[in-house]
């Protein structure tokens, strides 16, 4: 077991092989865009085989009003546009791409304080998931929400409040994830993944030890 940063993409790739691993499983949140990048780019110099487990994203449902975007600075200024009093539920790191729009009233949640600059008009509120669809339609009418933006993580934790919004009838502007870089066998279940392992090695790519 490892805690802790490697120190880039030649940390990584020094760790692989002190350690001769021969396969790589990453992860790592759906937006860990930059560790994603220094694994396939350390994998790739190596020859070593990598898996990206990635949980399955959310998709829209009838009734839903979603506005997807590809990245933070789209999400800022879309979400300014329709409307003044924004839920902000992507985390702590990325506030600083909201800094820049003066009139909206951001409701910024987050498991810790955000880092970096941050909106003129706003609330912290520091909470951890998961929510229920009561906590997150009460969240949404206390504070006269009418628009939401999120990152489009997946999962069950914090999904309540897609249902919440659908219900309430407020748009939701969803990040897309960062994409996976090419030539990466991606799986969304731990139970994928373990088929793909069984079958490379057995024999195919990364046979040997893992």
């Amino acid at each position: 077991m490892r805690i802790g940063g490697f120190g880039g993409v030649e940390g990584l790739r020094k760790w692989l092989e002190d350690n001769r691993i021969e396969l790589v499983v990453d992860a790592t949140h759906p937006f860990a865009a930059t560790m994603t990048a220094h694994a396939a780019q350390a994998t790739g110099q190596l020859g070593l085989s990598m898996i990206r487990l990635s949980r399955p994203g959310w998709h829209a449902e009838p009734g839903d009003h979603w506005l997807r975007v590809p990245d933070l600075a789209a999400a800022a200024r879309v979400s300014a546009e329709l409307g003044e009093r924004i839920l902000l539920t992507i985390g702590r790191q990325g506030v600083a791409a909201f800094a820049g729009h003066p009139r909206p009233w951001y409701l910024i949640r987050a498991i810790d304080p955000p880092e970096g600059a941050l909106p003129p008009r706003h609330e912290i509120l520091l909470a951890r998931g998961p929510f229920t669809v009561e906590e997150e339609s009460a969240l949404l009418a206390r504070h006269r929400i009418d628009v939401v933006v999120t990152k489009n993580s997946g999962g069950t934790a914090t999904a309540a409040k897609l249902t919440a919004a659908r219900t309430a009838g407020i748009p939701v502007v969803v990040v897309d994830r960062p994409p996976v870089p090419t030539g990466i066998t991606v799986v969304g279940t731990v139970d994928e993944a373990r088929e793909v392992l069984s079958t490379w090695t057995a024999g195919g790519p990364g046979s040997g030890r893992t």
